[in-house]
């Protein structure tokens, strides 16, 4: 499966971890990674470690995902990204929309 999710022990965070391609062929199993059972949660990581390629609906989706988690005063990290996946992010101006580690 190429989206997996972990919640941290108290429930807060939640991680989703996508590997592969991110692209629409994975938009209904990302948007089901964040909208299930997870009102507890305050914070969300994307793990980019195991993406290997993101476009334009990728981009969107993470916007769907800041919208979701409450726009301006969402606390979400995109993290372990690649040099390939950095760039577009950061071509896309999303640094000043998410914390990019």
């Amino acid at each position: 499966m190429p989206i997996n999710t972990h919640r941290s022990d108290d429930g807060h965070t939640l991680t989703i971890r996508i590997e592969g391609r991110f692209d629409f062929s994975t938009h209904q199993a990302f948007r089901n990674a964040y909208e299930q059972d997870n009102q507890e949660v305050k914070e969300f990581v994307v793990d980019l470690s195991q993406t290997t390629y993101l476009d334009s609906s990728a981009l969107g989706m993470l916007l769907l995902l800041r919208d979701y988690a409450g726009g301006d005063g969402a606390r979400i990290e995109l993290k372990n990204c690649n040099n390939d996946v950095r760039r577009i992010l950061t071509i896309s101006n999303f640094e000043q929309l998410f914390s990019i580690k």
